[in-house]
């Protein structure tokens, strides 16, 4: 389903069930959104590069493209780690293109960080992605909570899986929460079901009802 006939019909689909705004990957994707609604996009990059670990809308002109293509609000990796453009230079590049700026964090120390040059909002995004150890399951509430006593606006990201968990996250302090592959990724959500169907001893047939 990665094509942008599947990617515009999945945002469609989120808007008209009351999704207030969406979050789009690529350029092309955020084009495509772009011409079928007027809704707020969160628009991001993700590129591999060979030096850096950053992989989120890494350079300041990636972020830029990203505004001109039609994203009200440009994500990208502001984790303390080495990058090609600091993170004033893409804050810079998204405020000139007339755009909004979410800093995506791993920690309280990203959204301070973040926060001082110019974020427009903080993301827990990127919590349990970065370092070496098990990546977990449930949602950082804890650094939701952390990010709403800095004073700017939380966006929850990451593991959000249900609507109790989005609830909590909002009780947490966040201001806005997205919910990614809960939603739009197949492929997570009926291994979640065959999961919880394996530990429970039940018989698993791999069967899905359409």
């Amino acid at each position: 389903m990665d094509n942008a006939a599947c990617v515009v019909g999945f945002a469609l689909a989120a808007l008209a069930s009351g999704a207030v705004g969406l979050r789009i990957e690529s350029l092309a994707y955020v084009t495509a959104v772009r011409a079928a609604t007027d809704a707020p996009i969160i628009g991001i990059i993700k590129h591999d590069l060979d030096d850096y670990d950053v992989r989120i809308t890494p350079t300041a002109e990636m972020a830029r493209d990203l505004s001109v293509a039609g994203a009200d609000i440009v994500a990208f990796d502001a984790t303390l780690r080495p990058r090609p453009d600091s993170v004033a230079s893409v804050l810079d590049a998204i405020h000139a293109a007339g755009a909004l700026a979410m800093a995506d964090c791993a920690d309280i120390e990203d959204a301070k960080a973040a926060l001082a040059p110019g974020a427009d909002c903080i993301g827990s995004t990127l919590s349990g992605y970065v370092g070496t150890g098990p990546e977990p399951t449930e949602p950082d509430f804890a650094l939701i909570a952390a990010m709403a006593e800095l004073g700017g606006f939380v966006i929850a990201e990451g593991r959000i899986r249900s609507p109790q968990q989005a609830a909590q996250a909002l009780a947490a302090g966040a201001n806005a929460v997205v919910v990614g592959s809960a939603i739009t990724r197949t492929e997570h959500i009926v291994g979640w079901y065959k999961e919880a169907i394996d530990a429970a001893s039940m018989p698993s047939l791999g069967m899905a009802k359409g």
